[in-house]
């Protein structure tokens, strides 16, 4: 078994295809299936379940990802603490973003003091909805994400403070409220945003006896903000993660408030690479 082997087979569930996987790691699609043979042999057992142009892990394969990411953070560790005695801050972070509170208001000043500390450390950063990001987090599939609190799954460190509005047509006769409240919404259109918040929303609508009429499921805010303006539905999103209300659209906060913290997470603080555990310092400093 080489870190080759378990960096593809890393590469593979993440990427989802061979192809992908290849492109990612900058080796023939062959080379990977080969490796992932080879790994597959070695261990007994199928990894990974084959469909078409696509893959998807086996039970097992989930169960070993785990293992396998941690292999591998613990070596990008091991890279960079030798590095380190050198005098050299080198190697790769990798970070989950879960949209616009922390990628615009979070990350940039972070990233900003973090670069001037260690100027040589390669910040990778993907966005996904909130849910992938704490699933990659539990699977070591990266080493630090932001999460929305409380979230007992992790180690947190509190950095920016929300809040939920609610998402109205100017005309709406709801618009000449001041604050919404669950029951307003009853029976209203809705749209159900699949970016993120979806629990706290959930959880704000569940006051009400009856529910608004959920109709859209979108993940982009610029389609929900659409729908919106032109008086199809209402909505509620994270006040941070809005752009300033456009044209046909009043924002209005809930009552009672709801409130959303993001924090930056990991499953431990203590076992991180230098440059993850260098990047929670400056998270520490910045958000106290």
């Amino acid at each position: 078994m080489t870190f080759t082997q378990l960096e593809v087979f890393a590469a593979l569930a993440r990427a989802g295809s061979f192809s992908r996987a290849a492109g990612l790691l900058g080796i023939t699609q062959s080379a990977v299936s080969h490796s992932l043979r080879q790994l597959e042999t070695e261990l007994g057992i199928p990894l990974l379940s084959r469909d078409g142009l696509h893959s998807s892990l086996t039970p097992a394969g989930a169960r070993l990802l785990v293992r396998v990411n941690e292999i591998l953070q613990q070596k990008e560790a091991l890279v960079q603490e030798a590095q380190a005695e050198h005098g050299i801050a080198r190697g790769r972070l990798r970070i989950a973003s879960f949209g616009v509170t922390s990628s615009l208001h979070v990350l940039p000043r972070l990233i900003q003091a973090f670069a001037e500390e260690q100027p040589h450390v390669q910040v990778e950063i993907e966005e996904q909805d909130d849910e992938t990001v704490a699933r990659w987090l539990l699977e070591r599939r990266v080493e630090l994400g932001f999460v929305v609190l409380p979230d007992e799954r992790f180690e947190t460190i509190p950095l920016a403070e929300d809040e939920l509005v609610a998402l109205l047509p100017a005309h709406h006769p709801l618009a000449a409220h001041t604050s919404i409240r669950a029951e307003d919404l009853a029976g209203q259109p809705f749209i159900r945003t699949t970016a993120g918040s979806g629990e706290h929303i959930d959880r704000f609508l569940a006051q009400a006896d009856t529910p608004p009429r959920v109709l859209y499921r979108f993940e982009q805010l610029s389609s929900m903000l659409g729908f919106v303006a032109q008086g199809h539905a209402l909505s509620i999103a994270a006040r941070l993660a809005l752009p300033e209300a456009p044209a046909g659209v009043v924002y209005r906060p809930l009552d009672p408030p709801r409130k959303r913290r993001t924090a930056l997470a990991a499953p431990s603080f203590q076992r991180l690479s230098p440059a993850a555990a260098a990047f929670v310092e400056v998270a520490r400093r910045l958000g106290g």
